[in-house]
C-alpha cells in the first residue's frame, strides 16, 4: 500500500493541511492506546517469543489500519472536493476582512450549506470506516483467541 503525504501537496491550503494533520493525529491517538507493558501483561501466559511475535503482528495490523483509514479519508476529501471548498472559504474570509462593507451574503450561505452537507456526509463515512475498524479489531481479537486456544490444546496434547 502506498504511503501518501498528508497535507503537503503543492498548492494545498493551510486549512486543508490543518484538516489532514488533525485527522491524522486523531486517528493515531485512537489506534495507539496499548503500551508494550500492557500488551505483554495481557499475554503473560505466552512465552517471550510468542509475545514478541504477537506484538509485531499487532503493530502491523494497527499500522495497516491507520494507513487505510488515512487513505480512505484522503480519497473522500478528493471526492468531496474539500480543497475547493476550503479555498472558497479562505477567499470569502479574505474578501470579508478586506472589505468591511461586504454585503453579498448569498455566497456565504451557499458555502455554509455546502459545508454542512459535506460534514454530514463525512461523519457518516467516518462512522462507516470506524465500524470497519471495529470489525477488524474484533476479527483480530478472535484470531488471537483462536491462537490461544490452539496453544492450550497443543500444550495439553504434549502433556498427555
Amino acid at each position: 500500500m502506498e504511503k501518501r503525504e498528508i497535507g503537503t501537496k503543492a498548492g494545498s491550503s493551510s486549512r486543508e493541511s490543518d484538516l489532514m494533520k488533525s485527522f491524522s493525529l486523531a486517528i493515531r491517538s485512537l489506534l495507539t492506546g496499548c503500551s508494550n507493558e500492557d500488551f505483554l501483561k495481557a499475554f503473560s501466559r505466552f512465552s517471550r517469543p510468542e509475545q514478541e511475535w504477537l506484538r509485531r503482528l499487532y503493530i502491523q495490523v494497527i499500522t495497516s489500519l491507520h494507513q487505510r483509514i488515512e487513505n480512505e479519508f484522503q480519497d473522500l476529501c478528493g471526492q468531496l472536493q474539500v480543497r475547493t471548498i476550503l479555498d472558497t472559504v479562505e477567499q470569502l474570509v479574505e474578501e470579508q476582512t478586506l472589505d468591511p462593507f461586504f454585503l453579498d451574503k448569498s455566497n456565504v450561505v451557499d458555502v455554509s450549506s455546502s459545508l454542512s452537507n459535506t460534514k454530514e456526509e463525512e461523519i457518516q463515512y467516518l462512522m462507516g470506516v470506524l465500524q470497519k475498524a471495529e470489525e477488524q479489531n474484533r476479527t483480530t481479537r478472535d484470531h488471537i483467541d483462536l491462537l490461544k486456544t490452539a496453544k492450550k490444546g497443543f500444550s495439553r496434547t504434549q502433556i498427555l
